[in-house]
Formats: C-alpha cells, sequence, structure tokens
C-alpha cells in the first residue's frame, strides 16, 4: 500500500463518522418543542366550568302595586364600638309601598316608613339611649322615611334605587344596592308578590345622630330584606 493511500484512508474515515454525527437538516427546531399552547389548549378547567354554566333566569314581578309586608321586612343597622364590636339595630314594623313597572322598570317607585316605635337594638336600656335626644329623639321626630327618586336596572336580577331618606327631619339621598329574590303568586296569599335584599352604607353624622363618632363609626351599614304583597288579581 503506498504511503499516499494509507493517508488518504484515515482521513476518509474521520468524514465519514463526521457526517454520520451531524443533525439532519429537516429536524424540527427544539424551540418548536416549547411553542405556547393555542387559545384552547390554555383554556383552564375554572374558564371551561364559567363558559358553560347556564345565565341567571331573569325574575318575573308582574306590573302593579305592592304593600310591605312588615313580618317579612327588616331593616338591619350594623357598626363597629371602638373596634372592639359590632352591635346592631333593627327597625321593625315597616310600611311601604311599592309600584313596579315591568315593562319600564325606571318608572317602578318605592316608599317606606320606619317608625322608631319598632326600633329595637336587642337591650331595652340601650334602645331608651337610641330613643333619645342624643341619638334619634323619637318624642320628636316619630318616624323615619325612605322616598325613591330613581329606580334603575343593574344587571340580571338587580336594581340601583335612589331616593331621599330622612331621619330627625334631615333629608339626604341614599342608593341602595337591590337584589331582586323572587316574584309571582304567594304560595299562601295566593296574591301576587315580591321579594327583595337591599344594602348601603351611611354616615350618621348627615342625619344628626352622630354621637361618640370616630369611636363608635361614624359609617352604618343597612342590610335590607323585603317582602311585598298585591291585591288578587280580578276573576
Amino acid at each position: 500500500m503506498s504511503a499516499t493511500r494509507k493517508l488518504l484512508l484515515p482521513l476518509a474515515l474521520t468524514l465519514a463518522i463526521a457526517a454520520c454525527s451531524k443533525p439532519a437538516d429537516t429536524a424540527a427546531p427544539a424551540a418548536d418543542a416549547a411553542a405556547p399552547a393555542t387559545t384552547e389548549q390554555a383554556a383552564t378547567p375554572a374558564a371551561d366550568a364559567a363558559a358553560a354554566a347556564p345565565a341567571a333566569e331573569a325574575i318575573q314581578i308582574a306590573s302593579g302595586t305592592y304593600k310591605l309586608d312588615p313580618s317579612h321586612t327588616d331593616v338591619l343597622a350594623q357598626w363597629s364600638h371602638f373596634g372592639f364590636s359590632h352591635p346592631s339595630a333593627h327597625f321593625g314594623n315597616a310600611e311601604g309601598t311599592l309600584v313596579y313597572n315591568a315593562e319600564d322598570v325606571t318608572k317602578s317607585t318605592v316608599e317606606v316608613k320606619l317608625p322608631l316605635s319598632g326600633l329595637n337594638s336587642f337591650t331595652a336600656k340601650f334602645d331608651e339611649h337610641l330613643k333619645s335626644a342624643d341619638f334619634f329623639d323619637a318624642a320628636k321626630f316619630a318616624d323615619a322615611t325612605f322616598k325613591s327618586t330613581k329606580v334603575e336596572a343593574a344587571g340580571t336580577n338587580k336594581l340601583t334605587v335612589t331616593g331621599d331618606l330622612t331621619i330627625k327631619g334631615i333629608t339626604k339621598p341614599v342608593t341602595l344596592d337591590v337584589t331582586v329574590n323572587g316574584g309571582g303568586e304567594h304560595p299562601m296569599a295566593k296574591v301576587p308578590a315580591a321579594g327583595f335584599d337591599a344594602t348601603t352604607t351611611l354616615k350618621r353624622s348627615d342625619f344628626g345622630v352622630g354621637a361618640y363618632a370616630p369611636n363608635v363609626s361614624d359609617e352604618v351599614n343597612i342590610r335590607i330584606t323585603t317582602e311585598a304583597t298585591g291585591e288578587k288579581p280580578a276573576a
């Protein structure tokens, strides 16, 4: 074997090994394996469940005039006492009228009277203090009242009711966030009925009952639940 052939043989062997070890030109880039998932692939189970959940069904209330049922109406006020506790007081014996317009809810109205004789803090001594001149001065101002000035739809089974609240002869605008609980024929009374919950936050000092603020919080959270019934439809 010539010297030239001895030199070419190892060189050819080296080139062949190198060619076998080179990656194929058609191989997919490594980055492709880490490509971001499509929108469908990235969807989470929670998102899928939310998309599949049926929309809330709108509760239907018949147009008409409804009277508040004092036995099933509760206005509850709650506040902070020095940051240690959150006492509450109940305003009972509510009287009121709701005029509901199903075709145009903005034409609905509500008017409520809360006799302070129905104020109950669940402690007799505190009831006396709340009804005294330090707070509500019930001997002089026997009732608190609310009269709507605007009713607006705020989503499925939701309303926003703005009105004038009067306490101790002082009138201020208040907005209630209202949830429609039910509507239809009352199963016992067999008359049209409607039910609502509502919430708002007031500053009691706006109405002349701000004693001991801010140690006793000026802000008072109000929670309302009520049922109202209409007249039995004519045969």
